[in-house]
């Protein structure tokens, strides 16, 4: 008599241990958190930014290896590739937005800057690591989107845009990929407090906290890197394609709960 479905193989969780997770921009934010979750979920986990003192710390912490990348620098990207023996998980996480400013009054530089990091950088990545991803015979790689992906709204037209590009990264190359032993799963978070991002898009401190005035409960980087896990750790068969998350204070883009 067949074995019952759930105790076949295919159908259990996919375990870490003996898995070799690489997370970029894991010096702090989501990044951070998704590597020191996969490494306590057993993932041998290399840790890539260019803050390499930051870095460091997190990876002696942990127990991962700490890796100096920038994804912006096609030598870089080609050092960091050439070093690993081994790839399981590619958890593209390097990215950000650096500017609310309207169209009409569109920062070049900045718009350069942000496709550059959000989807250059992560093609980059992506190509560089994609053969050992496919030998591994059970890849996974994971795409850090944006509900901007997925929704416009005034002053984030830098960023919007970048995230639509990575969000179209990830369904052309599921499409790609479909006869290759590599998942393609892309995570759209909305609403995440973190210490740095919106810092670096507005520049200022009190702008920065304004954000999240009032929003009771918003998701934490924790919150993403927990998904991230489950996602990479469902039976191989099973395809996260898209997931979006939002704390449920954010009901939508433009609709926000705030307690005055």
């Amino acid at each position: 008599m067949p074995s019952p479905v759930a105790s076949s193989p295919a159908s259990t969780p996919f375990a870490g241990p003996g898995r070799v997770a690489v997370v970029t921009g894991a010096s702090s934010g989501i990044g951070a958190a998704t590597a020191e979750r996969l490494a306590a979920d057993g993932f041998d986990v290399v840790l890539a930014a260019r803050r390499i003192d930051r870095l460091t710390a997190l990876a002696e912490r942990i127990g991962g290896r700490a890796v100096q990348l920038d994804v912006t620098d096609a030598t870089s990207v080609e050092a960091f590739a050439a070093g690993l023996d081994r790839v399981d998980v590619l958890v593209n996480n390097a990215g950000g937005a650096f500017d609310a400013a309207p169209v009409a009054e569109a920062d070049l530089d900045s718009w350069q800057r942000t496709f550059d990091v959000n989807v250059l950088g992560t093609v980059r990545v992506t190509k560089a690591l994609l053969p050992a991803l496919k030998a591994s015979g059970a890849g996974d790689l994971v795409f850090l989107g944006s509900t901007a992906g997925l929704i416009s709204y005034e002053g984030g037209s830098s960023y919007t845009a970048a995230k639509h590009g990575v969000h179209t990264l990830a369904e052309t190359l599921r499409l790609e990929l479909v006869y290759d032993p590599v998942r393609v799963i892309e995570i759209a978070p909305g609403m995440v407090k973190t210490e740095e991002f919106t810092l670096k898009r507005t520049g200022d401190q009190a702008k920065a906290d304004a954000v999240y005035a009032g929003v009771r409960e918003p998701l934490l980087a924790e919150d993403i890197a927990d998904i991230i896990a489950w996602a990479v750790t469902r039976p191989h068969h099973v395809n996260v394609d898209l997931l979006v998350v939002r704390p449920r204070a954010q009901a939508a883009q433009y609709k926000v709960a705030r307690e005055e």
